[in-house]
């Protein structure tokens, strides 16, 4: 079973995100337009899709990362988040597959690392997408 999370749906800009991104105002809305817009500008390769009512960046039809406003809070989300190096110990969650950087409006982050965790996402699901020995795209390394 592959551990990839994979959206036959996703398109370059999809307007039911950006309807999200208009109904999100204020600063969690800020915050996650801010966080989203960094994951849109991973690469030219970046599509996106509204996924359990939360936007979704992915690459192709593949997901690494997310955004999600609650009440109080922000979640920058990584899909294949509890594999990925955290130096910062930033994330958040016991997920097998996935986790999170909690953000609350007027609560400094250091946003350099949050930066480094979704570049990292983009290039980790980038590598497993590589064609392997065999030319064949990788679905799954583990």
């Amino acid at each position: 079973m592959s551990r990839l999370m994979r959206f036959p749906s996703a398109v370059k800009r999809d307007p039911a995100v950006d309807a999200w991104m208009h109904e999100h105002r204020g600063p969690l809305g800020t915050i996650a337009q801010q966080w989203f817009g960094v994951m849109r500008n991973c690469g030219d390769d970046v599509q996106e899709l509204l996924h359990d009512g939360h936007p979704t960046a992915c690459i192709g039809d593949v997901a690494f990362g997310y955004v999600n406003a609650f009440t109080n809070h922000v979640n920058v989300g990584f899909f294949l988040g509890p594999e990925m190096e955290d130096p910062q110990c930033l994330l958040e969650g016991t997920g097998k597959f996935m986790c999170h950087v909690k953000l609350k409006p007027g609560n400094e982050i250091d946003s350099t690392a949050l930066k480094m965790l979704v570049v990292t996402a983009y290039t980790g699901i980038r590598r497993r997408l590589e064609p392997g020995p065999d030319n064949q795209p990788l679905r799954d390394s583990a």
